[in-house]
């Protein structure tokens, strides 16, 4: 399954872009559209062009999507998928495949799972509204 063109928005819409490496709230080195940096990753002068972060974007929310869809027991539906895979692409796919709203998405129980967003919008006990806005956006989508 894969990331439709409103999945793709939402997540870049989120992210933000910056052509410039900086910390993300969670303490992690970011560029481009919130891909977060590894040690393979070389970036001149710690900067990125729009071309390129929008590759590595696509190549980011494939990887997501994948493993949201293999962590996935219940088919879901193009805007449950986009959402998900949207909420993995910020809280990174080890804590989605271990959370609360995947396993009552599994178990059939989705308004449980759509109310479960919302508590991905805080950074080490600290709500930030960026977050709540962005996980407000995707349990919206995913309830559509």
């Amino acid at each position: 399954m894969f990331v439709s063109e409103q999945g793709i928005a939402l997540i870049r819409q989120y992210e933000g872009f910056s052509a410039t490496a900086y910390w993300c709230p969670a303490g992690k080195m970011t560029i481009g559209y919130g891909h977060v940096i590894g040690p393979d990753d070389e970036f001149a002068d710690g900067c990125i062009t729009t071309e390129a972060a929008l590759s590595l974007l696509e190549k980011d929310i494939g990887a997501r999507a994948q493993a949201v869809f293999e962590a996935l027991e219940n088919d879901p539906t193009q805007n449950q998928f986009d959402a998900m895979v949207s909420l993995a692409y910020n809280i990174g796919v080890n804590a989605f495949v271990k959370s609360t709203l995947l396993r009552l998405y599994d178990s059939g129980d989705i308004d449980g799972a759509e109310r479960q967003f919302a508590h991905w919008a805080y950074v080490n006990g600290q709500k930030l509204p960026g977050l709540e806005n962005r996980r407000l956006a995707e349990a919206a989508l995913f309830s559509k």
